[in-house]
């Protein structure tokens, strides 16, 4: 039905003349100012942003609450029901390791976890490692990144954020007084690892960027970090893991298309890191340590969807890799495991998976697949001497499934399966398996859900995700979250579009760098594909976009917003020109092997302007749009959607708002309270179905 009342005057940004000369190329900004010169401090208090940038959020914000504030008790139904999907008190199946078993779980009402272990053979007697509700009591934001026991059971460590910048706080405890071991580290990237001999900790820290660019070693207990590994590209990130073996700390360098590995022998942990392979442009590759050797996932050697090869652990050199499993186009292997006995990986072939696994003596079989859209993963372990394997199945219809499975018998054992406690029968659902036809002739895949009974007549509104970036396949997995719109009518679909791995990593390669327009091209072919099989009509479905997901949504508001009654974009990467100019900002060099270096290329110039949301902005009818930011997000910064929506609200030639809501408390990832998150969920799918009823 369309809009009955009045809407509110959205705020107006200022607009301030900026031209900028680059390349030979001239753009016009006008609404940079957003971007305050001191980010990197309001990353870590945001009390430090510049007082009318603030008072411009905070009216963007209030316009969009009048906006939509005829969706108040809606939002609340959607919050009610979501929170009644949920199990109020929840638990996850413990893994072991050794005499004890480790797992988390959730307290009545609690928003966050606790983590916690209990002797394997005495469950009934549970051990707290860490309360994070406890922790998270005096913040408005608290987010774990690493939580880790060590070999030896003794300490327990974790990295927290209390503000959304990423910017993590290493603590370790001892587990028998629960008292602290050292001071904190500060300045961490949030990954770290106990050394096996359980006296060392590896942390990485940020630079002023933040990016992560060293290694560092403490002893615990001590306040000394010595300087283990220095990255010196900033368009290289740096990570540290111990092996399952426990034989091997392993330091990885690397970007999207290029990596390069260093070890350091457990035995002797302070000894300096050595070059397994050098890095060498294009080629990919990481070590699993099996037995006296290292399995190696590669791309070496032309393999695009990438094959595993071993190696000597004395010699790792690519000069003695030799073939293991050998590469198959268009089966893309994913990741790998080891154990004392078995090797495992994950495989996906055509937007599905499957699990592979191989004893010492050559013997291989598969986990199989289930249904028409499904996934299947690998759910860790600590061990190494087992054979257990734990994984997860499950489906747009389908809950969460834990299983173990015993890899020399070949048995299955549910652990655990999601409970939905307000019901729910995989029967009154039915999932599809699309695929629609691109431009250039490729068939992208498509995920439909949608009750069993509902009409293909174009006659449902349609939810349509899409992210197609880095390589990140958008798995088809079960959503409780959803399930409020599908039951309300909708179709919910998932376009995995090229940028993604779906259909391996040349799907990947086909939506980056040149051939980054696929992605949205891609994302309109499903769209079409969708609404002629029957699933949406045009003009009746809300393309929804995150992070770089976000990129897609802001390039097919320019390209095609006739298809959409509304388009929700969640801390959206839309000024991608100016950050991709900018290399103080965290993730710019990294990227540019993604999208290019707009600095020194003259034609990634032209093809990033060519696509940029921010920049192609012109006299258009939009839709209704929702872009949601983070102001302390270090990765899409607050400033991208508020200068976009400014720039929408400026050229729109149709009487559909354009809104703006930023987190003044969060960055990326949102709220992180469990419960807390569904009000971000609820107002997303009262803003689709609200756009559909106004359009």
């Amino acid at each position: 039905m369309p809009m009955t009342r009045p809407l509110p005057q959205p705020p107006v940004a200022r607009r301030i003349p900026n031209r900028i000369e680059q390349l030979g190329r001239v753009r016009h900004d006008e609404y940079a100012w957003m971007k305050d010169e001191n980010w990197q401090e309001v990353l870590r208090d945001p009390a430090l942003l510049r007082e009318d940038i603030a008072t411009h959020l905070r009216a963007e914000n209030t316009y969009t609450a009048e906006i939509l504030s005829g969706t108040q008790d809606l939002q609340a139904a959607l919050v009610a029901e979501m929170k009644g999907r949920m199990q109020e008190v929840e638990s996850y199946p413990p893994l072991p390791h050794g005499p004890w078993s480790y797992y988390t779980r959730y307290d009545g009402g609690a928003q966050y976890p606790v983590y916690a272990r209990h002797r394997t053979d005495a469950p009934q007697d549970e051990q707290v490692l860490l309360d994070m509700n406890a922790r998270a009591a005096t913040h408005d934001y608290f987010a774990v990144a690493t939580a880790a026991h060590s070999p030896d059971h003794r300490l327990f460590a974790y990295a927290e954020d209390t503000q959304g910048s990423e910017i993590y706080r290493v603590r370790v405890n001892d587990i028998a007084t629960g008292e602290p071991l050292g001071p904190p580290i500060d300045n961490c990237s949030g990954a770290f690892t106990f050394a096996p001999d359980s006296r060392h900790l590896f942390w990485i820290w940020r630079d002023d960027h933040g990016r992560p660019a060293r290694v560092y070693r403490r002893q615990v207990g001590g306040d000394t970090d010595i300087l283990v590994y220095e990255e010196k590209d900033a368009g290289f990130f740096v990570g540290v893991e111990a092996t399952r073996s426990g034989q091997w700390i392993i330091i990885t360098a690397g970007n999207h298309d290029t990596s390069e590995s260093w070890l350091i022998p457990a035995a002797t942990p302070d000894a300096a890191p050595a070059c397994a392979e050098a890095r060498s442009t294009g080629v990919m590759y990481t070590l699993h340590h099996w037995g006296t050797d290292f399995v190696v996932l590669t791309n070496a050697g032309g393999a695009v969807d990438f094959t595993l090869k071993l190696a000597p652990q004395d010699a790792p050199a690519r000069a003695n890799w030799r073939e293991l499993v050998a590469h198959e186009p268009g089966r893309y292997i994913t990741e790998c495991q080891t154990f004392a006995d078995w090797l495992v990986w994950r495989e996906r072939h055509n937007a599905n998976c499957r699990i592979i696994m191989q004893s010492r003596s050559g013997e291989r079989h598969a986990l199989a697949p289930r249904e028409a859209a499904y996934d299947l993963s690998l759910s860790g372990g600590y061990e190494y001497d087992t054979v257990e394997l734990r994984y997860i199945y499950q489906s747009p219809t389908t809950p969460r499934q834990w299983f173990a499975y015993d890899m020399a018998r070949r048995t299955h054992t549910l652990l655990k399966q999601q409970d939905v406690p307000s019901g729910h029968d995989p029967a009154h659902y039915r999932c599809w398996r699309l695929m629609a036809r691109a431009s250039d002739g490729q068939e992208v895949p498509i995920t439909v859900l949608g009750r069993h009974d509902a009409p293909c007549d174009g006659s449902a509104p349609l939810l349509l995700y899409g992210y197609g970036s880095y390589g990140h396949a958008i798995e088809p997995d079960f959503s409780t979250r959803v399930l409020s719109l599908v039951d309300r009518g909708w179709f919910y679909a998932i376009a995995h579009v090229r940028g993604g791995s779906e259909k391996g990593w040349n799907w990947f390669l086909g939506g980056r760098g040149k051939n980054k327009p696929n992605s949205f091209t891609d994302f309109i072919a499903c769209a079409e594909h969708l609404v002629a099989q029957g699933f949406g009509t045009a003009g009746r479905i809300v393309a929804d976009g995150r992070s770089a997901g976000g990129m897609v949504m802001g390039a097919i508001a320019n390209m095609r917003p006739d298809l959409f009654a509304g388009i929700v974009a969640v801390v959206p990467f839309v000024d991608e020109l100016n950050t991709m100019s900018d290399a103080s900002l965290p993730l710019t060099p990294p990227e540019w092997p993604e999208w290019g270096n707009p600095l020194e290329d003259v034609a990634a110039y032209d093809l990033i302007e060519s696509y940029a949301a921010y920049e192609q902005v012109r006299p258009r009818a939009y839709p209704a749009i929702l872009a949601m930011g983070g102001l302390t997000d270090p990765r899409v910064t607050y400033w991208e959607p508020a200068k976009w929506v400014a720039r929408l609200r400026e050229n729109t030639l149709s009487s559909r708002p354009v809104m703006l809501r930023t987190n003044m408390e969060a960055g990326h990832r949102g709220a992180t309270g469990r419960f807390d998150s569904l009000r971000d969920a609820a107002l997303i799918h009262a803003f689709a179905i609200w756009a559909v009823e106004t359009a």
